[in-house]
């Protein structure tokens, strides 16, 4: 099923057996795309928005020099352009970083959806809503944590995240980015990510080898990183994340 890991049971608005089918059967083609390659571009017209179902893919902008920031990371089972379907057009491009594997579903489909079921549809916009909710959390992360602070951050973020896909058992996961990937999301030279892993690894908080993230003490690590899992919206918070809260003043 290629819907699987998207809005599942640990999130908080999960779906049921008969939405989940009416979504595979709106499904138009599933490829494979090689990593590092733009599949939108701003300001292009789209027809069709794109569910992740294997790989890392993201959303990112270029300045005048060509240097890029990128702005989202896609995990599997996230829908990541369902705003495309109001939009029509993005003001940033998509590309994978790793090789994917992706489900397109016509707008048209989108549209008969909100047509003949309110309720998905509300779950459709939540999925949307719950973009933005992590998007307003990476411009904490980059405005008010030092560089430490916020690779911490993004790596409890991902944990979280791929422990409601499935994906994580909370301590251990996969995630095939660079050096230079941390530093285009977390706005850090390579140099700064590789000091800042080194010194992660060297206080037992976390290490990061061959694509491999094993994190021994969630709870210290999300200190570190003021990561409070509540704007992920999970429907039960896990276990090792129980405790984790960002600091109030």
């Amino acid at each position: 099923m290629f819907t699987e890991r998207f809005l599942r049971d640990k999130r908080g608005a999960s779906l049921t057996a008969d939405e989940r089918a009416r979504i595979e059967g709106a499904i138009g083609e599933v490829k494979t795309i090689a990593p590092r390659t733009i599949i939108a571009r701003a300001g292009e017209p789209l027809h069709q928005s794109t569910l992740l179902i294997e790989g890392v893919m993201s959303r990112y902008l270029d300045d005048r020099q060509g240097l890029r920031q990128l702005v989202a990371i896609h995990l599997p089972g996230d829908f990541l352009d369902l705003h495309a379907f109001p939009l029509k057009v993005l003001d940033h491009d998509v590309a994978t970083l790793t090789s994917a594997t992706v489900a397109t579903i016509a707008h048209a489909e989108l549209e008969a959806i909100t047509q003949d079921l309110p309720e998905l549809t509300r779950k459709l916009w939540f999925a949307t809503l719950l973009d933005a909710a992590i998007h307003r959390a990476w411009l904490f992360r980059l405005g008010r944590l030092d560089a430490t602070g916020r690779i911490a951050h993004f790596l409890c973020e991902a944990n979280a995240r791929l422990f409601s896909a499935g994906l994580s058992d909370g301590r251990r996961f996969a995630l095939a980015l660079t050096q230079a990937d941390l530093g285009e999301i977390c706005g850090l030279t390579t140099v700064h990510v590789n000091r800042v892993m080194r010194q992660l690894r060297e206080e037992g908080l976390c290490s990061f080898r061959a694509s491999l993230v094993e994190i021994p003490d969630p709870l210290a690590l999300a200190a570190r990183g003021q990561f409070d899992p509540a704007y992920l919206y999970m429907e039960t918070v896990p276990d090792f994340l129980s405790n984790a809260k960002r600091p109030r003043s």
